[in-house]
């Protein structure tokens, strides 16, 4: 498995890099593919052992060559609206795993309705939002409930101490507002709920080193998607850190810039997950650093679980319905330290 190729496709973006340098501390071939030439060949200058190979969404046989002979893709290249449906299309054909890191809300939609039924009559792995939007809450919620079949609810509250979005995250975040005409969105009573409510501050108690502050409620994220399509949550809600959502909305908030030696920004985050049946509650509690520089270790634990056959289910299918999500949790130290219901 460990000289197996993997393609990453926006394999020249912010997150795509941290990707590419996963695959490659963990063992595997990396061929990097994207629609810029020049700077895939730049990064394979920089690397040495990567292979390049061009493709572009709006061109099927650029993707078919790019894919050929490779054990699996993993899509990178964001606005997900854009690229998950053909890059999801050629890998079917190719009859390999597609594994995506979109924390696009409708895009992570369009795969699952889609693809369902391609995906299963191909028995081929199908993982969209397999990163730190969508993917850790899903198994963060599917770790608590535990046993339990159903919850009333699922709380999702992200403690992100500043958030300098990527111009992938700015251009993804300009396709959902326009595709909901600028209204925001819930998961309640068992679907997605487009409205123009006002928004809602709150308080929330995060564990250390956070402690209690002002969220956005109703900050919908990938995991109104990724929760309910394994589990029975009527009502998933999900909540940010006020400083963190004013970042992402300030036009002058720089990128992240690296400040270690693995490259991550000096972003520190908590994720603190409640669920709710009958009275009684459970929380799982994720804490790291930098949510770009994450989704690497998140991705890519994956694949290497999709390849080696530690999955519970084909087709289209969610991080938490696809792996075992208190063992995939614990795999993620060093970069995540977890807490977990007893």
């Amino acid at each position: 498995m460990g000289t197996a190729a993997v393609v990453v496709y926006g394999a020249t973006g912010h997150t795509g890099r941290f990707v590419v340098a996963e695959l490659r501390r963990r063992g595997f071939a990396a061929v990097v593919s994207g629609r810029d030439t020049s700077r895939l060949e730049a990064l394979a200058a920089e690397w040495g052992d990567v292979e390049v190979r061009p493709a572009t969404v709006d061109d099927a046989g650029s993707l078919d060559r790019a894919l050929a002979g490779a054990a699996a893709v993993i899509n990178c290249a964001g606005p997900f609206a854009v690229t998950a449906g053909p890059v999801v299309e050629a890998a079917l054909r190719a009859g390999i795993p597609y594994l995506d890191v979109a924390a696009e809300l409708e895009a992570n939609v369009a795969t699952f309705a889609g693809h369902e039924r391609a995906g299963a009559a191909a028995g081929t792995p199908v993982v969209p939002a397999m990163a730190f939007f969508g993917g850790l809450g899903d198994l963060l919620v599917t770790a608590a409930m535990g046993e339990w079949t159903s919850a009333e609810i699922a709380h999702v509250a992200y403690g992100l101490s500043s958030w300098h979005p990527t111009s992938g995250t700015r251009a993804a975040g300009r396709v959902s507002h326009e595709r909901r005409a600028g209204r925001r969105v819930r998961f309640a009573d068992g679907a997605l709920r487009y409205h123009d409510d006002a928004v809602v501050e709150q308080d929330w108690a995060f564990p250390e080193p956070l402690g209690r502050r002002s969220v956005i409620a109703e900050f919908t994220m990938a995991d109104a998607v990724t929760v309910p399509s394994h589990l029975a949550v009527p009502e998933v809600r999900t909540y940010m850190t006020v400083e963190a959502a004013r970042d992402l909305a300030a036009e002058d908030t720089p990128a992240p810039e690296p400040a270690d030696d693995l490259g991550r920004s000096d972003q520190t985050f908590v994720v603190d997950v409640v669920v709710a049946s009958g009275g009684v509650e459970r929380r799982a509690t994720a804490r790291g650093r930098d949510i770009y520089a994450v989704t690497a270790p998140l991705v890519v634990e994956a694949l290497e679980r999709v390849l080696s056959g530690r999955t519970r289910t084909t087709g289209v299918a969610s991080a938490g319905a696809m792996f075992d999500a208190p063992d995939f949790l614990r795999a993620l130290e060093p970069y995540v330290s977890v807490r977990l219901p007893h």
